[in-house]
Order: C-alpha cells, then structure tokens, then sequence
C-alpha cells in the first residue's frame, strides 16, 4: 500500500495538508501518518533526573496535541477517523528530519501546507521550498486556504524532456484516484520545438488513460509563473504536477530558482512535484 507523511506544526494552515491528504485516502486507500516534529527546550540549571521527566511529560502532552488536532480536522470533514498514525519527532532540523524520516520509512508521498512567502524567505527558503528542492520522495505542497473537493482533474506541466518516463509517473498517480490528465507545455525561443511526431507518438503509448495534450505559446510580456498562472485559470484542475532539477548551485538556485519551488509561493491549487530522474 502507498503511504503518505503529512505533515503539521498544530497551526489553522497547516489543516490545509491534512484535508487534502485524508481526501486523497477517501479517493484510493493511501495509508496516511500525520508527523510533528518537536523541540523541548530544556534549562541548564536542571538535573538530568528533571530533565528527563520533563521531556516524558512534555512528550505526552505533544503526543496527545497531535491525536487531537488530527482528529479534529477528520470531523471537520465529517470522516470517521480510522487507525489514525500519529508520530512525533524530537528535533532541531526539521526539514531535514522530515526527509529522512520519509525515506527510511519508505513513504511515497511527503504532504505539506503551504502559506506563501516574501521575497527574504524565498531567497533562504521555507520548509515547503526546502523540501521540494532536496526531498527524494514527491512532495504535495497544498495551500492554506484549500478546501476539501474531490481530485478529478490534473494539469502536468511539462518541458517535454523525459516525457514518457515522466508521464508515466504521472499516470500511476492519477489512475490511483481517477483523475483526468492534461499536459501542458509552453514553447520557448530559447528551446528546440519538439516534433509533434514525437508528441504524438508519446500520447499514442497511454491511449488507453484519459490524457490531453496543449502545446501553447507564452505571452512574453509574462513571466514563467504569470503564463502558468494564465493556464491555471483555463483549465480549473484539482492539481497541478511538475518535476523539479535538484542538482544545481546555489548560485543557479538563488538567480533563476526551481520554477516548482518558486509556484508554492503564488500557488491556488495544491502541487505535487517529483524529482527529475537525471538528478542525482
């Protein structure tokens, strides 16, 4: 069974990732484990016997913080919570707790909300951004003011590099949930136009799943964002899929960022990025 980690720090954004990752389980049988990772901070007066039952007691308190607060949004979904997974984690290093924890456990999907950011923290990065741009396993970044609707269209948005491994990736994904697929890639006078032989012949091999194609050309007064953003507003899907380059500088990171982790900043529909295969 594929399982999801959703994360959460108990605030009212963060109910966003939740919502969607129990409507995702409503539409396949994911198996869902809600995360929070934690820091006790701990005087240096104490003895360690003080110390260390303080940390149980404030374990405890956390522990049963994150039973609650999950099930809390459950009913607010008027879903029957059922063998809920609650874990926490003691740590300074979130982000880094987070991917770890996802990887050794094998989790297929890392969910997170996400609020947006200024222009000084999408220069240092968010925990949403940090994941995306260094998590081995898919993350689905979700906006804070989503509301729980039924996943039934997916807007990939592609370079047309890679396309079949990538569609394929796509597709397991949305045949799971039943959910229509669309890609979209923009021409660029910077990139080689692909043959639309070869564009043909990539849709031809997944004939059978309900996929649609557009290849448009970008208003170039727009940015890379503004066009996607135009598109978004066309075709109204449940979500949008990118993959995402991980092996750059920071330099190239910090002048011309990831375009999928720089959508989390503008982002209206919840986003699952994958990481590209070349990346090592």
């Amino acid at each position: 069974m594929q399982k999801i980690l959703v994360t959460t720090d108990f605030s009212a954004n963060s109910k966003a990732g939740l919502r969607f990752a129990i409507q995702l389980a409503l539409q396949h049988k994911y198996d869902l484990t809600f995360f929070h990772c934690y820091y006790v901070m701990k005087p240096t007066s104490w003895t360690d016997a003080k110390i260390n039952a303080y940390e149980k007691q404030e374990t405890i308190k956390i522990q049963d913080q994150l039973n609650r607060f999950v099930h809390s949004v459950y009913k607010s979904m008027h879903v029957v919570a059922k063998n809920i997974k609650c874990v926490i984690k003691s740590s300074l290093q979130t982000k880094t707790t987070i991917r770890e924890y996802a990887l050794r456990n094998k989790f297929s999907y890392i969910c997170i909300s996400t609020r947006g950011a200024g222009k000084i923290k999408k220069i240092f990065g968010t925990n949403t951004s940090s994941l995306i741009n260094h998590s081995d396993v898919p993350v689905i970044a979700v906006p804070s003011p989503w509301r729980p609707n039924r996943v039934t269209h997916i807007l990939y948005a592609s370079d047309l590099t890679e396309l079949s491994k990538e569609l394929k990736q796509v597709l397991e994904f949305s045949t799971r949930i039943k959910a229509k697929v669309e890609v979209l890639h923009f021409n660029s006078p910077s990139e080689i136009i692909t043959d639309s032989n070869i564009l043909a012949a990539a849709i031809r091999e997944f004939s059978r799943y309900n996929v649609a194609l557009h290849v448009e050309e970008p208003n170039p007064i727009q940015t890379f964002i503004g066009n996607l953003e135009t598109a978004i507003q066309k075709s109204k899907p449940s979500l949008m899929i990118m993959f995402t380059q991980q092996n750059r500088t920071f330099f190239e990171k910090l002048f011309q960022s990831s375009r999928s982790a720089n959508y989390t900043f503008n982002a209206k529909i919840p986003l699952l990025v994958f990481k590209k295969t070349g990346n090592k």
